[in-house]
């Protein structure tokens, strides 16, 4: 009779899964993370048993969410134990998760991550280690995937748990792995109950009003009627999906620095080379400039990437406000992907009007301001047009009673060249200036009239002619 071949031990498993993703640098310290169910247990006892062979240093992180009383204690107390008895050094600790949850108007189910997260990001900066671990099992993963496709995350979204992730929990950045990815709950379960580690259960996971559970406990088994093995048509599509995506990735990252950049907390996208892209193309690269914004992309679903997509051919001046705080915004020549978009103006905030010394200096904050009166020089064509933010007046005609302001509703002024006047926003419009700079751009006055619309051009009616005494030039400069 053929020999039967011998079965794979979970601790050979999780040893070849960390291997061949390059989860684990030897020498590092790691923080685990034990909630006291029989994933994280199990994990624990795993890396205990591979820590020499590994090279680490475990580090144990529990915290108690006091939401479900005594019972909180007492998975608290276990861990500790556990940790004692394993001889793995502990940080357990306690967070209010229900006033965290009050304060963000978050779901509690997200509130108790986003705290758990923080958490453990704290314990790994005063551990010193380089990344946490955490015992999400195939059955997570599977979850996560039916998750994703029913909050219509797109094909990202199918990729479900990867075994390697980079997350930012209250702005501080942290390394999570996950080790037990090939391993169901079934076998964290009897590697428990082999081992004598006794778990604790937590009664909460048998509960229907969290969105997970309910995938857990009624959709799974539900699909397994249509298809007994559901589970493995799900692990098959994320597999496909990420051959995909990580080509699609590989042909995006040629086109970023051509198509996009990140300037400050911004990200900007060239319009005429984005609109050449395919389909496939500018979505990944839309949901890669979220990601480098925010961290992660959690709040962000395949509707707010086609939202997008459908306003790219509307006017500049649309907005379209993302979760998180982001904008989404067209300008003329580009799309901005940030906070701000008025963050990138080359102007200050104006806040008030200024009286301008003429002649003399002025300084505000954001700019200096000269003021300088002259004798005509010989009138050329290119000396009646302002170069960059100096332009040349017949002081006779402005005075020196010079204000600078921001744009008002109903401001209008003749445009050097232009034969009637034309109303300021117009004027704007018909110039490309994005609409998020508009407030910031110095207008400089006369008691009369806008002389000039600084960095683009003044009043035809107050240009230096043959008949000018004296010459008044204004210069700005950024300070």
């Amino acid at each position: 009779m053929p020999r039967a071949r011998a079965q794979i031990t979970p601790e050979q498993k999780v040893l070849r899964f960390i291997k061949e993703e390059h989860l684990i640098i030897s020498g590092e310290k790691l923080v685990v993370a034990v909630s006291g169910g029989p994933d994280s247990v199990c994990l624990l006892h795993i890396l205990v048993k591979l820590q020499r062979e590994l090279g680490i240093k475990l580090h144990v992180a529990h915290l108690n969410h006091q939401l479900r009383g005594a019972d909180s204690e007492v998975d608290a107390r276990y861990v500790a134990e556990l940790a004692h008895r394993l001889d793995v050094p502990a940080t357990i600790e306690a967070r209010d998760v229900k006033a965290y949850h009050a304060h963000h108007h978050a779901s509690l189910e997200e509130a108790a991550r986003e705290v758990r997260y923080t958490f453990l990001a704290q314990v790994a900066g005063s551990a010193g280690a380089e990344r946490v671990v955490v015992g999400h099992t195939l059955d997570d993963h599977i979850e996560t995937i039916l998750m994703h496709l029913i909050r219509g995350s797109g094909t990202r979204g199918l990729n479900g748990l990867q075994p390697l992730s980079r997350l930012q929990p209250s702005g501080a950045s942290l390394s999570v792995i996950r080790p037990l990815l090939p391993l169901s709950r079934e076998e964290t379960a009897d590697y428990c109950r082999q081992h004598r580690l006794e778990p604790r259960l937590d009664a909460s996971n048998l509960s229907l009003s969290s969105f997970r559970n309910r995938i857990r406990h009624q959709l799974l088994p539900q699909l397994q009627t249509y298809n007994p093995q559901v589970a493995e048509a799900l692990l098959r599509t994320a597999r496909l999906a990420a051959d995909d995506l990580a080509f699609i990735g590989k042909e995006a990252a040629r086109f970023w620095g051509e198509v996009a950049r990140k300037q400050g907390d911004t990200v900007i996208l060239d319009k005429r080379s984005f609109a050449d892209l395919p389909s496939a193309l500018k979505r990944h690269l839309l949901r890669t400039s979220i990601e480098e914004l925010l961290g992660n992309l959690k709040d962000i679903e395949a509707r707010h990437i086609e939202e997008i997509l459908d306003a790219m051919g509307k006017p500049a001046g649309k907005k379209i406000s993302l979760p998180d705080g982001l904008t989404f915004t067209i300008e003329y020549d580009r799309y901005l992907l940030g906070p701000d978009s008025a963050a990138l103006s080359p102007f200050p905030v104006l806040e008030s009007k200024v009286k301008l010394n003429v002649p003399g200096k002025t300084s505000i904050p954001g700019w200096d301001i000269e003021a300088i009166i002259t004798d005509p020089p010989g009138v050329k064509e290119e000396d009646e047009k302002p170069s960059e933010f100096t332009a040349r007046f017949d002081l006779g005609k402005v005075g020196n009673k010079l204000t600078m302001r921001r744009r008002q509703p109903g401001d209008r002024f003749q445009p050097l060249g232009m034969s009637q006047p034309k109303k300021l926003n117009e004027f704007m419009i018909d110039a490309k200036i994005p609409q998020a700079w508009r407030q910031r751009v110095p207008i400089v006055s006369s008691p009369e009239q806008i002389i000039w619309v600084a960095g683009w051009r003044i009043d035809e009616r107050v240009r230096v002619t043959g008949e000018t005494k004296k010459v008044l030039c204004l210069e700005f400069e950024r300070s």
